[in-house]
């Protein structure tokens, strides 16, 4: 068997009813030397049994147990500490990968010598009869990934700032330990750091307007991203978002931290206010209100044009 190139880190708890399919995914891609990580989270459904049933039928699957779940940073940092290969990529177990994800990705990073290779995703959503289809590509992911670019740096492509996510890039293991780079911890949206860490110290970045992942948005509502009305989930998301404002502010990049500020008062922003609106819990729209009120000030100081609608939806976080 080939010598793995790449190697996937897949975590995953109570996700039996879509990591067939993710796995699936991994195993029907175009190139195949690659190694994967299987970390069970402690899983209370079949997740367990699949991950341990694949891991036993495919030699590329390596599978560690937790007893007690630890979270998805933790468990990515497990797996990372056992990364042999050249390459390393995440995944999440309910998502889907496209089947030329690793070709395009890797073949990019050993074509260029960057360190950082960045592609696009759609959201999989999920229609009335609860049956899943992909969307388009979003503005902010095409912003991110188009045109295609190999070599670059955040400082000449400031828009890569806004593809956070840990599961659409592939980057040299090389580069995680000569950072000392890790995902935090114990806390939700713990990507949105390690994304900004990784194009501050990469030494050539690489996008890619490829789709690479199908990104679930589960029908039941279960998924963090969909979980943001919960008071220490939009904590954990506005102190990700910090963070990696944070990490462009120390490293100088104040066009990437522009564009990034941009994004959140044009989409994210406006997102959390409709929830905030409605929401039973003053310190939900007081969390906003704060967070809303430091990023305008930057705005402002910074020229930051927004549109209409983004503009009214900021006016009403600021009044909490």
């Amino acid at each position: 068997m080939t010598s793995p190139t790449v190697t996937v880190i897949v975590p995953g708890r109570d996700v039996g009813a879509f990591v067939d399919d993710a796995l699936a995914s991994l195993r029907a891609q175009t190139r195949g030397d690659f190694r994967v990580i299987l970390v069970d989270d402690a899983s209370r459904d079949r997740t367990a049994e699949v991950f341990a049933e694949v891991a036993a039928a495919d030699p590329r699957f390596q599978l560690l147990r937790h007893e007690v779940a630890r979270g998805l940073g933790a468990s990515r940092n497990e797996a990372l500490e056992r990364v042999e290969t050249p390459f390393v990529g995440f995944f999440d177990a309910d998502d889907v990968m496209t089947p030329h994800a690793l070709e395009s990705l890797v073949g990019s990073l050993e074509h260029s010598g960057s360190e950082v290779a960045v592609g696009a995703y759609v959201r999989l959503r999920a229609d009335a009869a609860g049956h899943y289809s992909p969307g388009v590509v979003q503005p902010w992911v095409a912003a991110s990934t188009t045109p295609a670019r190999r070599g670059t740096t955040l400082a000449e492509h400031p828009d890569v700032s806004g593809n956070i996510v840990a599961w659409s890039k592939v980057s040299r293991t090389e580069l995680w330990r000569r950072e000392h780079l890790r995902f935090t911890e114990e806390r939700a949206y713990e990507d949105q750091v390690v994304a900004q860490q990784l194009y501050v110290s990469a030494r050539g970045i690489d996008v890619l307007p490829d789709v690479v992942v199908q990104w679930r948005e589960r029908a039941d509502g279960t998924s963090i991203t969909q979980r943001r009305h919960a008071v220490p989930v939009l904590q954990d998301y506005l102190d990700g978002m910090r963070g990696g404002l944070a990490v462009l502010d120390a490293g100088e990049h104040a066009a990437a931290a522009r564009s990034r500020v941009r994004l959140i008062l044009g989409m994210d922003v406006p997102a959390l206010v409709r929830v905030a609106e409605h929401h039973p819990d003053d310190e939900y729209r007081r969390l906003l209100g704060a967070f809303t009120r430091d990023l305008s000030e930057r705005a402002e100081r910074d020229g930051i044009a927004l549109d209409a609608d983004s503009a009214a939806l900021r006016a009403a976080a600021l009044a909490w």
